[in-house]
């Protein structure tokens, strides 16, 4: 998502960037129960933890992700 802006109404579901934004849509996704992130990097282990805190995407939240990243 390199020189990609996060889209504003991200903020709606407490998201800051592209990696939590990412892991919010599998975190509210009711098919997943398990997402399992990986990482090395403790950057990137805080941003995961940060993704799971605060509001998730609803359904219609989701299909606008979707929407915007044009899947």
């Amino acid at each position: 998502m390199k020189g990609k802006s996060l889209p504003p109404w991200a903020a709606d579901f407490d998201c800051k960037s592209w990696a939590a934004f990412f892991l919010k849509f599998l975190l509210g996704h009711p098919a997943v129960t398990c997402p399992i992130p990986a990482t090395s990097k403790p950057n990137h282990l805080e941003d995961n933890l940060h993704a799971g805190s605060g509001r998730l995407p609803d359904a219609k939240t989701r299909a606008r992700m979707v929407e915007y990243l044009g899947l």
